[in-house]
């Protein structure tokens, strides 16, 4: 058994490496990690250092990026908010995998009314989509980073829900689940040993392309003022703040939308190289 498993391996990899899109996606992922790492133990000035006489310097080999309105280091609040952007896509995706999952299974598990409660209620959540929804939260509790968290994971719960279902579904018409029913095994045990294991591909390929757009989301509530809020540095405030000084100096506005593409650019390219890589029919024919 292991040592298939091992020859399974050694066979994803060697794909791996021939998929270009997946390669070049996990090289962007992987500076995006680093950056949010490397800012936890050193950035090249304090985040919140504010020195107005040495705003919007041009870059130089003292400040690399430059500096902003309020003197403060660009390249130095470009790695701290790729803190901000990794929180919320990971708390967010997880809400979404906890919740979206759970629901998704038992859909399938149950089938009839259970089924329909499910799916009419994920319809209902998608007419609340994350901006929406982090309006009304704005509105009751005050915006902020976990105001963009809880709403951007209560969006994703209906998105996982509905795949969950749907790759469920298929799983369990097939004869293996069937021999596991004349083994006495509830639906329960079958869902948890057969059916979750089998749509795992799916459901890993689906929070890769989720974490994208949690990261694109909270750019564009912090952009709104809904996100996270000053002193704290977040890519969408930076994208927010560049507005008055477009003209000026357009690349406070250039280097964090850069950063936002780039990283949703490669999870996008991950998440299409995990799905081709991890699909057998896929993988067959390539």
């Amino acid at each position: 058994m292991s040592t298939t498993t091992a020859t399974g391996a050694t066979g994803l990899a060697v794909r791996a490496r021939r998929h270009p899109a997946f390669i070049t996606g996990a090289v962007l992922v992987v500076l995006l990690l680093g950056a949010a790492a490397l800012s936890l133990v050193w950035t090249p000035y304090p985040p919140h250092e504010i020195d107005i006489p040495n705003k919007l310097q041009l870059p130089s080999g003292q400040h690399w990026l430059g500096t902003d309105s309020l003197g403060r280091d660009v390249g130095t609040l470009l790695l701290v908010g790729a803190q901000n952007s990794i929180l919320v896509g990971i708390v967010a995706v997880g809400i979404g995998l906890l919740f979206g999952v759970s629901l998704g299974a038992l859909a399938a598990a149950r089938r009839g009314w259970v089924e329909e409660m499910v799916m009419r209620l994920s319809d209902f959540t998608f007419a609340f989509p994350a901006l929406l929804t982090a309006l009304m939260l704005s509105a009751i509790y005050g915006p902020g980073l976990l105001t963009s968290i809880v709403a951007i994971g209560i969006f994703n719960i209906p998105v996982f829900a509905r795949v969950t279902r749907a790759s469920a579904n298929a799983v369990w018409t097939r004869d293996f689940i069937l021999a596991a029913r004349a083994c006495g095994k509830g639906a329960w045990r079958i869902t948890v040993e057969h059916v979750l294991p089998n749509i795992a591909a799916v459901l890993i390929v689906q929070a890769t392309i989720q974490f994208a757009t949690a990261i694109l989301a909270e750019a564009a509530l912090s952009y709104l003022g809904l996100g996270t809020q000053p002193p704290q540095p977040s890519w969408g405030r930076m994208l927010n703040e560049a507005q008055t000084q477009l003209f000026q100096a357009p690349r406070l506005a250039i280097f964090p939308g850069v950063a936002i593409a780039l990283s949703v650019l490669g999870l996008n390219l991950m998440g299409d190289g995990l799905r081709d890589l991890l699909d057998p029919r896929l993988s067959r024919s390539r």
